[in-house]
């Protein structure tokens, strides 16, 4: 199978796995600490990796400027939302349901920044898949217990939306081209700069627990996570449309469910499962050809 048949698949399957990670690893450290030395390490790697391949560095200043946006945007923004909002008691499935708002809001700014023709098929789509998304973490959010939630978990979860859907499309109209290894690693150090600043303005201690959970759950987001699931996350960008990119999300909560099921014994209702069947659809209508 070509990688252009298989890496929606993957990422997909790659990127679900991030809820549960900082499930497992929040506990041991603070959320932008644990973002920051997350992306430290990755940067470490990448350069090797960078290096190994010989990866062409990205020419110019504008071009590493842009590509440092988006880095910012992509991996600081949504990740430090995301990781702030679970740690401020948002659980992870209502985070999923919010974040999941993506590709209607992609889809509409990518027809007015980037001229991106969304047609009928695609729109009842992205519909569908919305209310796939709705059924599968809705189910999960009524049936747990309240628990409360600061105010300023809401504003870092809306925030984490809007950064994945204007980084998505900023890389997509100013750094699509950007070498994969060594433009990746240009996000990741702009990226490890927004998340120290990040802790030291929230007064964050930056103490971290290091056992053997948090070591398995840094592990696995790193290489897993912000090394495979972010390339292909570049390369999907770079050989599809914004709005085509951003369907993709919808089966992330879906296949968050699916993980949660078999890993932690979560129960999955019917309305569940008729979502995830939704949201595959939705997802179809909106890449096919």
């Amino acid at each position: 199978m070509r990688l252009a048949a298989l890496a929606p698949i993957l990422f997909v399957l790659l990127w679900s796995t991030g809820f549960v990670g900082a499930k497992f690893g929040l506990p041991y450290a603070e959320p932008f600490t644990f973002l920051w030395v997350r992306m430290v390490l990755v940067v470490g790697l990448l350069t090797v990796l960078a290096w190994l391949l010989r990866s062409p560095w990205p020419k110019g200043w504008a071009l590493n400027l842009h590509i440092g946006v988006s880095g910012l945007l992509l991996h600081a923004g949504y990740l430090g939302g995301v990781f702030f909002a679970i740690s401020r008691g948002v659980p992870a499935g209502l985070s999923a349901l919010i974040v999941g708002l993506q590709p209607i809001l992609t889809a509409v700014l990518a027809q007015l920044l980037l001229r991106e023709r969304v047609n009928a098929v695609q729109w009842a789509g992205l519909l569908l898949g919305l209310v796939g998304v709705g059924l599968v973490v809705g189910e999960k959010a009524l049936s747990a217990r309240a628990l409360p939630i600061e105010p300023s978990a809401f504003v870092a979860i809306t925030l984490a939306l809007l950064c994945t859907t204007f980084g998505t499309l900023y890389q997509k109209r100013f750094a699509a081209q950007m070498p994969l290894v060594s433009g990746t690693l240009v996000q990741y150090m702009a990226a490890s700069v927004g998340l120290f600043i990040l802790a030291l303005l929230f007064g964050e201690t930056m103490q971290i627990n290091w056992t053997l959970q948090f070591i398995l759950a840094l592990a696995w987001l790193i290489l897993v996570l912000s090394i495979g699931a972010i390339l292909l996350l570049m390369y999907l960008i770079r050989h599809n449309s914004a709005s085509s990119v951003a369907s993709l999300f919808y089966l992330v909560p879906p296949a968050t469910a699916l993980e949660a099921y078999f890993l932690f014994g979560e129960r999955l209702g019917g309305w569940a499962i008729l979502g995830m069947g939704l949201a595959v659809v939705g997802v179809a209508l909106v890449v096919r050809r």
